[in-house]
């Protein structure tokens, strides 16, 4: 069966090699339909010249490109972080895993530590998980204990570290007693940041 033919049965054309003109398209298309910061937007058209190359004789200046986007505005790392940090966090996320997304999204390290989160807002993503996913006292369906009981809470203690969170505070959301408890947790980090 030939290369080219896709599952459906039609054959597939090879796309056409970029040149200046079309990689600046491709630029703007992208970040016209997405968020972005800097070191996405350079792996994706670092992705496009691999998947379908350049006619000229020179490579394109991709720094220049994308120096191009950030001085229009087109590119904001910090607008980009501080929002991808902030819905991370809203969805409960801890500040290892916002800081892993923020990195793997080519934002700077000096960016990523001024975007790192607060304690209150550690807190509160911590709690935010709990409430989502039923831990601690927002536990669903009580377990019996014994053996059982210490499993699940090893369980949710992974399920918050995988997240993202710190042992302490994980231990902390797991192990406390009720909802007052963490709301006043969350609550005591807010007035030390004040």
């Amino acid at each position: 069966m030939d290369d080219e033919r896709a599952t459906t049965g039609r054959t597939r054309r090879r796309a056409k090699p970029l040149d200046r003109t079309r990689l600046e398209e491709l630029a703007v298309a992208y970040v016209a339909r997405f968020a972005t910061s800097a070191g996405k937007l350079r792996a994706y058209l670092q992705r496009k010249l691999r998947e379908r190359g350049f006619v000229e004789d020179e490579a394109p200046d991709l720094d220049a490109l994308i120096s191009k986007f950030v001085e229009r505005g087109y590119v904001d790392d910090e607008s980009y972080g501080r929002a991808k940090a902030g819905d991370l966090a809203a969805r409960g996320y801890g500040a290892r895993r916002v800081e892993h997304a923020l990195r793997a999204a080519g934002i700077g390290e000096e960016l990523r530590h001024a975007l790192e989160p607060g304690e209150h807002a550690r807190r509160h993503a911590a709690l935010v998980l709990a409430r989502k996913r039923g831990f601690g006292p927002f536990e669903r369906k009580p377990v019996a204990g014994g053996d059982e009981e210490r499993k699940l809470r090893e369980k949710r203690l992974a399920a918050m570290l995988r997240a993202g969170h710190d042992f302490d505070m994980a231990r902390r959301v797991v192990e406390a007693r009720s909802e007052k408890e963490l709301e006043e947790w969350v609550a005591e980090a807010r007035e030390d940041t004040a």
